[in-house]
Formats: structure tokens, sequence, C-alpha cells
């Protein structure tokens, strides 16, 4: 398997990507820059955090229009994984790969801190690794994650079981429901404001992370197994 890690101008996740898919679990991973226009070669496709073109105009506004973001709509279409933390969420609903919008934390204020989340859907290829309603720990960092949409997406969202992971305890930037990721309706593009790469080794101070990423290996692998 060989994935792609998309770098825009401001991405400064990528190397954190890199690091849990290369060398943690072992996954064949380049760094793509955004002005490329092929994704040939490549099995999947990881979309980092940080503040690409600086967030002007609105988060992830501007990336959407990157000539690799037609690439990676085709592999959407195709059936690959796409996966977006954070700013590569807010990439992929500005790209139309999922529904709503992410806006301003309902305080206005940057959250940087670990957060509980509640695994809503553990039967998808993401977090077949997780069981239904385990809570977890994992690292937000984000001055706009507040997820919103209308009430019809909101209940296709539910009718659909595309609703992933839910904020636990609080809710740290006034979320619609609390959500806090979710999946495309065919089940291959995923994106979540929480940093599950932050998460793959207790040395960072929690290691749940690293099922999401187990899970999305083993299960878009024909084999049915990741590296380690």
């Amino acid at each position: 398997m060989r994935v792609a890690i998309i770098v825009f101008p401001g991405s400064n996740c990528d190397f954190d990507l890199y690091w849990a898919v290369k060398e943690i679990l072992g996954i064949e991973a380049e760094y793509v820059h955004h002005d490329e226009t092929s994704l040939a070669g490549f099995d999947g496709v990881l979309l980092p955090g940080g503040f690409s073109y600086g967030d002007y105009l609105r988060c992830g506004a501007i990336a959407r229009f990157s000539n690799i973001m037609t690439e990676v709509t085709c592999m959407a279409k195709e059936g690959k994984f796409v996966f977006g933390t954070c700013n590569g969420f807010q990439i992929l609903v500005e790209a139309g790969l999922l529904p709503g919008v992410l806006l301003r934390n309902e305080s206005l204020h940057f959250v940087s801190k670990f957060q509980k989340l509640k695994v809503i859907n553990a039967n998808t290829r993401f977090t077949s690794e997780y069981a239904d309603g385990e809570v977890i720990n994992i690292p937000i960092a984000h001055g706009e994650g507040n997820y919103y949409c209308d009430k019809k997406t909101l209940a296709d969202l539910h009718a659909n079981y595309q609703i992933v992971f839910t904020y636990e305890g609080e809710n740290p930037n006034g979320s619609l429901e609390d959500i806090a990721g979710i999946v495309n309706k065919e089940g291959n593009v995923l994106g979540m404001m929480p940093h599950p790469e932050r998460a793959v080794e207790m040395l960072l101070g929690s290691a749940d992370g690293l099922k999401f990423f187990k899970s999305m290996f083993k299960n878009f692998t024909e084999s049915g197994e990741y590296a380690r």
C-alpha cells in the first residue's frame, strides 16, 4: 500500500501523519505537493491539519481549488480512501466530498487540548478496531471546528449512520449535536476535527488514535492486513 500525504501552503501536521503512517505502522507514505496533478500509484490520500493558505476567506476555501484536489476527488469517486483531519476535514467539506461546514468555535477562541470522543459508529472501515460507544482520548487544536449542517443533511447523516465520532463530556466548539467526525455515504471518505495521528504512542499522552489507522489500513488493503 502506498499513501499520499498532501502538503498545502500552511500545512503543519503533515509530518505527524507521516510519522504515524510510516514509522509506527510501516505503511509506505509520500508527501505530495498541492500543485501536483497526479496521484497515480497511490492507494489512498491523507489531508493534514494546519492553516492552508492562512485560512483566508474561510478555512479550506482556497485549498479546495488546488490542482491536486481534482485528483483527490477522482480517488474518492473510485472508492479509494480519503482521510482529512482538522484542516483536512475543513478542506473536504469545502470540496463537497463531505456535507456541512466548519464554523468559528462558539467561544471565538482557539482550543488546543486532549478531548474525550465517543465512537458512535464502529461499523466503518475507519473504525472497525473500536467498539460502539468506546470513549477515546484524542488531541484537538482548532479555531474553526464548529460543525454545522441544515436539518435535512442532519437527518441524512443519522439515517445513513454517517456520524462516526462525537465529543464526550463537553463540547469544545459548539458543534451541532457534538459532532466531531463524519463519513460519506459510500464509506470511503472520513473527516474529523481531532488529530488521531497525535495519539499513536503513549509517549504522546495517548495511543487511542492507533486503532483508527489500523482500521483504515486493514480494511482498505486487499490482504486485510497492515504492515505492523
